[in-house]
């Protein structure tokens, strides 16, 4: 994984996997997403391959979510 995809992911892509894995994921993706968020306010931290590949697997599982319809206040 590139610094500048690291970047991309940890800053654009992660808050929003780590609240879709609070709300529909199982135990081990809770932890997971929240491990790798603390792992990556250090420096030198780069995910290990194993990581790397999870990682992506979790963000274009959230691209490719279905989402939900959102209900308008006012008709």
């Amino acid at each position: 994984m590139t610094d500048l995809e690291l970047d991309e992911i940890m800053t654009l892509k992660w808050p929003r996997v780590i609240r879709r894995a609070m709300v529909d994921g199982d135990e081990w993706e809770r932890g997971f997403a929240k491990s790798i968020a603390r792992k990556s306010k250090r420096a030198s931290w780069h995910p290990s391959p194993k990581e790397a590949a999870i990682m992506r697997r979790m963000v274009r599982d959230l691209i490719h979510a279905p989402h939900e319809e959102l209900e308008l206040i006012e008709r």
